[in-house]
C-alpha cells in the first residue's frame, strides 16, 4: 500500500530528450515500467533481457502507447559477464547520455548452481552482472551528469528479504562466492544475500559518485514470472503467506519510477542518495547488514578485485572510470 499518493501520469515529469535504460525489460516490473515511462516522451528506453519475442511483443505494445519515442531490446545475459561487455557496447555505440538506469533484472530463489563464469549463479545474475554494466556505462553517466540541467539516477531493484533473518550470518559470504553455497534453505538464503549487495552497492555507488544519484528500491510483492522456476510446494507456501500483501505488477513498477522521477531532499517525500525505500517511498529502519559500511566496503573492494581479475583473464579490456581499487570515501 503506497504511503502517500503517487499518479506515474502526474507525478512523473515530461522526459522530453532524456534516455532510460532498464534491464529485465522484457517482462514484469521491467516491462511494465518501460510502458509507464513511454509515455512520458523520453528521446530513448533502452531495455536488456534474454528473450526476442517478448522484446518484440514489448515494443509494439510501446509504439502504441506513443509513437514518437525510440524504444529498442539489447540483447544481454547478466549472468555472463561476456555478454554483458557485449551489451554495453551495443549500448554506447547508441546513446550519449543515460538519464535514468534502472538495474532492474534479476532471479529469485534459484537452485544451487554457478554461473558461466564460476560464481553462485543468484549472486552473479542479480549483482557482480549489474556492478559491471554500471562500470562499463559510468563514462556516459558521468557525462550526462554535466549536462545542463541533468539530475542522472541509478535505480537499483533489491528485495525485502535483505531485511530479514534469512542473510547468511556475515551477511554475505565471500569466502564461498565461487562455490554453489549449499545450506539449509539455500535457495532463500542466497537470494537475501544478492538482494543485500544490490542494496550496500547502492549505498557505494552514491558515495563513490556523489554526481550521480544512486538508490535501492524493494518493488512489493507480486507474481513477476520470477516465481516460475519454483517447485509446486514453494508457489503453494508463497501464494498463501503474501495473501492480502500482493500488488498487481503495474503497481510494482511504481516504487523505481518514485526513486526516478521525485525530487532530491532530507523530506520524507523526497529521495536521498544511498537509501533504501520500500513501496512506496519508504524508508525503514536499517538492519545491522544494510547500515553496516565495513560490510559495503569490503564489496566494494571484492566486486572490483573480481572483475579486474576477470578483464586479466579474458583479456577483455573493462572500459569503466574505475581502476578497480579501493576508493573509499
Amino acid at each position: 500500500m503506497p504511503s502517500y499518493h503517487f499518479d506515474t501520469m502526474k507525478n512523473v515529469p515530461d522526459l522530453s530528450g532524456k534516455v532510460i535504460l532498464i534491464t529485465g525489460g522484457t517482462s514484469g516490473v521491467g516491462a511494465e515500467t518501460v510502458k509507464q515511462l513511454v509515455v512520458h516522451n523520453p528521446s530513448k528506453i533502452f531495455f536488456t533481457g534474454r528473450n526476442a519475442k517478448a522484446a518484440n511483443a514489448l515494443i509494439g505494445s510501446a509504439e502504441f502507447l506513443n509513437p514518437d519515442v525510440q524504444v529498442r531490446f539489447i540483447p544481454c545475459d547478466l549472468s555472463d559477464l561476456s555478454s554483458v561487455r557485449q551489451a554495453s557496447n551495443r549500448i554506447a555505440a547508441k546513446v550519449a547520455r543515460i538519464d535514468w538506469f534502472f538495474c532492474n533484472a534479476g532471479v529469485m530463489a534459484m537452485p544451487a548452481g554457478l554461473s558461466k563464469d564460476g560464481y553462485e549463479q543468484q549472486f552473479a545474475t542479480n549483482h557482480l552482472g549489474h556492478a559491471l554494466l554500471i562500470d562499463l556505462l559510468m563514462p556516459i553517466l558521468q557525462d550526462t551528469a554535466t549536462l545542463p540541467g541533468s539530475d542522472v539516477r541509478i535505480i537499483i531493484t533489491t528485495s525485502q528479504a535483505a531485511m530479514t533473518p534469512l542473510v547468511p550470518k556475515r551477511g554475505i559470504d565471500f569466502g564461498s562466492l565461487k562455490t554453489e553455497q549449499k545450506m539449509f534453505s539455500g535457495r532463500w538464503r542466497r537470494y537475501a544475500q544478492s538482494k543485500l549487495a544490490n542494496m550496500l552497492y547502492a549505498k557505494a555507488l552514491n558515495r563513490q559518485y556523489p554526481c550521480i544519484t544512486t538508490v535501492s528500491v524493494h518493488p512489493g510483492i507480486g507474481y513477476t514470472g520470477l516465481q516460475d522456476n519454483f517447485p509446486l510446494f514453494d508457489r503453494f507456501i508463497m501464494w498463501v503467506t503474501t495473501i492480502g500483501k500482493r500488488s498487481p505488477v503495474d503497481q510494482l513498477a511504481w516504487n523505481g519510477i518514485w526513486a526516478a522521477a521525485t525530487p532530491k531532499g532530507a523530506s520524507k517525500t523526497q529521495v536521498q542518495g544511498g537509501e533504501y525505500y520500500e513501496p512506496i517511498g519508504v524508508k525503514p529502519k536499517p538492519t545491522s547488514y544494510s547500515n553496516n559500511t565495513a560490510l559495503e566496503n569490503k564489496l566494494w573492494d571484492w566486486t572490483q578485485g573480481e572483475l579486474g581479475s576477470w578483464e586479466s583473464r579474458t583479456g577483455l579490456k573493462v572500459r569503466g572510470s574505475m581502476s578497480f581499487s579501493s576508493q573509499h570515501s
